[in-house]
């Protein structure tokens, strides 16, 4: 795995990598890509239940940075790939919001701190707004109300595919 690039893979493929590996309980790191924050959840080491974990802020110039708190979550965790929100669009255009995560995962990937992991897109649309709805008649202050939007927003990305993925696995031939 060392020594190779970020590579995209298909969703079922990540999963199954990950189940292979398990034995080592490799996890998964799902990702709310935003325009200032990074939501970021872990699956458990079954990889069945997302959990919160933190939200980086994002610039443009402390994307090392951020690289590097990836290398320590990775090592920590035992992170075998990451899940990231993609806002795929009904009507197959490209959004900005669609842009800006992948341009965020293309300077991740430059930074070469990351080599050898392997990442999905997955469907984001809506579970922002979900959480604010949720979080909505709690009255928070807005920056601790945006850092848990974002930080749930993981949650429900990286639990939507962990849910779909075990689907699917159910659905396969033994």
């Amino acid at each position: 795995m060392k020594g190779e690039e970020m590579k995209l893979v298909k969703p079922f493929d990540l999963f199954q990598m990950v189940l292979k590996a398990n034995s080592l309980e490799c996890r998964l790191l799902g990702l709310d890509v935003g325009h200032k924050y990074v939501g970021l959840a872990v699956s458990d080491p079954r990889n069945k239940v997302a959990s919160p974990v933190s939200v980086l802020v994002r610039k443009k110039s402390n994307i090392d940075l951020m690289a590097r708190d990836f290398q320590t979550l990775v090592s920590r965790f035992s992170i075998a790939g990451f899940v990231v929100g993609f806002p795929f669009s009904l009507q197959g255009q490209t959004s900005p919001e669609a842009v800006q995560v992948k341009l965020f995962i293309r300077e991740l990937h430059k930074t070469g701190k990351l080599e050898g992991m392997n990442y999905t897109y997955w469907d984001e649309n809506y579970t922002s707004k979900c959480v604010e709805a949720l979080l909505n008649p709690l009255n928070l202050h807005p920056v601790e109300s945006k850092t848990i939007t974002d930080k749930f927003a993981a949650v429900g990305i990286l639990q939507g595919y962990l849910d779909n993925m075990q689907r699917n696995l159910k659905s396969q031939p033994a």
